[in-house]
């Protein structure tokens, strides 16, 4: 199906700010089909046939909805929907009509255009079911008279207010709660939800007919927004409870007439959130401090290998040392991040420099060239690749060049759903009729069983099939 922007673009010749306009009136417009009880149609016109395109649509939580299919992309000729080619022509809402039954019950259609530079860039009808009206409640009647303002602001393109973040997941919704007040702050109505909860921040006493200034836990910066005619959300806490608001001031030609306060308690969901943020930090911290006990048995080790004069035993330690820093080289990374996934690139290269430094000899220096790139790994991925990383640059270090230096080129290869390690030295490559399986040191071995059982993947190592050298080759799957 064709975007907004799209079916804008290609029926109405709309662009740029224009079609950001309608974005952000329907990243909003949820709240007017609320209070109206009713299903919102946004309409663009063709400027040549005249024809009306539905580029959107939005059903209410607070009613049962007219329409089942989904209606975006539909065409409607001008006499099909009068009242909405009148919106159109005379820039103004259409409320009259005797109720349409196109539907097989009868719809009450309100038709609000929309402005922008001194055209009307598109229409917004509301629409309710007339088989459903009874004798409404106050709240009822509270919800549609804010419906009938907010249409108003629409209308004269004062609503959605400019500058406001349309990305909203925890922002109160009208079934959350809604507080109705005049231009002074006084509070004309409240929903039982409202008055619940302001009952969790300690306010006990009846709130309506009451000022803000008397209750309220952040009357000055709500009273100075309505005063202003500017949006406002807040969160304040109380007695263990956290309530968002968010004051959407009711304007009639940029005159303020007062003003709706949706209010969402959301003290689990805070609690919770502080909870993961303690967890997360916890994390944090274990890795940290199994990273600072791993660089301590690292240099235990160095200690020990210097009062050692067998240079094989020397050498097992100074890789048993290599092996335990690139472990706690992905545990550093973990402790700067809560997600416990790893950029692994950052990784990749530290463990390149760090065996540069400590490898190579400078008499016979080999050069490291790292591509490529692997992106981020789940901590489980990233601390075995680690290792043979490691295991693998190693072994090219020491036995591919025996007398003379050498270049090694390390490159990562991320895919859909793999990642792709090459290792490839130009040194004097395997003998003829090597075997991985019965031939490999114990490093290569580290590496093939690390690849294998750890990470369920492949590795292959065998000469260079277009020039000198050694090529290792690990193919290893990844989630997608």
């Amino acid at each position: 199906m064709s975007s907004l922007e799209e079916l804008a673009e290609e029926h109405a010749g709309l662009d740029g700010a224009a079609i950001d306009t309608l974005h952000a009136i329907v990243s909003d417009w949820q709240i007017l089909a609320d209070l109206s009880f009713a299903d919102l149609v946004m309409f663009c016109r063709d400027p040549d046939s005249g024809q009306l395109m539905v580029v959107a649509q939005m059903r209410p939580y607070t009613a049962q909805t007219i329409y089942q299919e989904d209606l975006v992309g539909q065409t409607f000729a001008p006499e099909e929907r009068p009242g909405v080619s009148r919106a159109f022509d005379e820039w103004r809402i259409i409320r009259d009509g005797d109720p349409d039954w196109s539907t097989g019950v009868p719809v009450r259609e309100e038709a609000v255009p929309v402005p922008f530079e001194g055209e009307v860039i598109a229409v917004v009808t509301r629409e309710a079911n007339l088989s459903m009206v009874r004798a409404p409640s106050q709240l009822e009647l509270t919800y549609l008279q804010a419906a009938n303002d907010l249409s108003q602001m629409l209308s004269e393109g004062a609503f959605p207010f400019p500058g406001e973040d349309p990305e909203r997941e925890l922002a109160p919704r009208v079934g959350d709660g809604l507080v109705r007040i005049d231009p002074t702050g006084v509070v004309v109505y409240a929903s039982p939800n409202a008055i619940s909860a302001f009952r969790r921040c300690g306010v006990v006493d009846n709130i309506i007919g009451r000022n803000l200034a008397e209750f309220d836990l952040d009357d000055q910066a709500v009273l100075e927004a309505l005063a202003d005619g500017e949006p406002l959300e807040s969160e304040v806490e109380a007695r263990g409870a956290v309530v968002l608001r968010r004051l959407l001031p009711l304007t009639r030609a940029h005159h303020v007439l007062g003003g709706l306060m949706l209010v969402r308690e959301v003290t689990e969901l805070r609690r919770h959130e502080r909870l993961l943020l303690y967890k997360d930090a916890t994390i944090r911290e274990i890795h940290h401090r199994v990273k600072n006990n791993l660089q301590t048995v690292a240099s235990l080790l160095r200690l020990q290998s210097r009062r050692l004069e067998s240079p094989e035993a020397r050498q097992a330690l100074w890789e048993s040392v290599r092996r335990i820093s690139s472990i706690a080289l992905v545990h550093e990374t973990l402790s700067q991040d809560s997600r416990q996934r790893v950029s692994f690139d950052k990784v990749a290269q530290r463990l390149v420099e760090m065996l540069g430094t400590g490898l190579t000899d400078p008499n016979r220096p080999v050069h490291m060239d790292l591509r490529g790139g692997a992106g981020e790994l789940p901590a489980e991925v990233a601390t075995p690749l680690a290792l043979v990383l490691s295991e693998l640059v190693q072994n090219s270090v020491e036995h591919a060049f025996p007398d003379r230096g050498g270049r090694i080129v390390i490159e990562l290869e991320r895919r859909s759903a793999s990642l792709h390690l090459t290792i490839r030295d130009d040194g004097i490559g395997v003998p003829e009729g090597w075997s991985l399986e019965r031939d490999a040191n114990l490093g290569l071995q580290i590496s093939a069983t690390l690849v294998e059982s750890e990470l369920g993947g492949t590795l292959e190592v065998a000469a260079a099939a277009d020039g000198p050298g050694t090529l290792c080759e690990a193919l290893l799957p990844l989630p997608r």
